[in-house]
């Protein structure tokens, strides 16, 4: 089975919504293309109606069954401001909250939040942290998660066959330190966020067809090395097995011991 056959089995078998938040991009056009001509999604381009049609027409992209949302003419955008001015309790006030969904990052997480969508992409043009910030401040993280991570899947050639990696987190935490309370006493420790991180991806490989082997990363491999994340990517080993006794998870490893056989 490939990597997307079990996504795509799941989205024909469960008819979902995605808002794209960069409408007339190439990238977000060829896919919202596909996506209807495969009848995978329901699509929710954002932008201005008449740009996102001239973007579509110019490359050649029919997105004739998507809905096109513009955040300067949406009927329910007062609906929208009310509902976040809520969401932000007195970190944004009615104005702020009105200059942030002028902009489609903000306004397709909105639609989301607001179950007008079930999912968003963006990155296109956007940046990660301008993509990533409007879900940390409106979805807020799945019950019992206390940190937001990334992974993404590289593919390489290995002795004839296709080899697929899950990397996590290269794009979101740049470090780890231990969470204190007022008094100083520690919440949640720099491994246990680690580890936390180090199951998401392996959740993540596994939704996507990867049977997950978790090597915690350093640049020691079983205490070759000393200092640095050395303890942290060992504890981190440690506290993982702790979430998840099944998981098949060892480090600290050197990339190189890691992907060996």
């Amino acid at each position: 089975m490939g990597m997307f056959d079990k996504l795509i089995a799941n989205l024909k078998a469960s008819k979902k919504t995605i808002v794209f938040t960069e409408g007339t991009d190439e990238r977000i056009l060829s896919a919202a293309d596909r996506l209807l001509k495969e009848d995978l999604m329901g699509v929710v381009l954002c932008g201005n109606v008449d740009e996102v049609k001239a973007a579509a027409a110019k490359g050649g992209f029919d997105v004739s069954k998507a809905e096109i949302l513009d955040p300067a003419t949406y009927p329910e955008m007062d609906a929208l401001v009310a509902q976040m001015v809520e969401l932000r309790k007195g970190k944004m006030t009615e104005d702020e909250v009105k200059a942030a969904l002028a902009k489609s990052n903000y306004f397709g997480t909105m639609l989301v939040k607001a179950g007008k969508a079930d999912a968003l992409l963006g990155g296109a043009t956007y940046s990660t942290a301008d993509t990533v910030r409007p879900a940390l401040q409106i979805i807020k993280t799945k019950k019992g998660s206390n940190l937001v991570s990334s992974s993404f899947i590289l593919f390489r050639e290995k002795d004839g066959q296709e080899e697929k990696i899950a990397m996590g987190d290269c794009a979101i935490n740049l470090g780890y330190t231990d969470r204190l309370d007022k008094d100083g006493n520690v919440v949640l420790s720099a491994a246990q966020q680690l580890a936390e991180v180090a199951v998401e991806t392996a959740r993540t490989a596994d939704y996507f067809g990867i049977d997950p082997k978790v090597a915690v990363l350093s640049f020691s491999t079983y205490g070759s090395g000393k200092g640095g994340t050395v303890q942290l990517s060992h504890d981190a080993v440690i506290e993982a097995r702790k979430i998840d006794p099944e998981l098949v998870i060892d480090g600290e490893f050197q990339f190189d011991a890691a992907v060996s056989a």
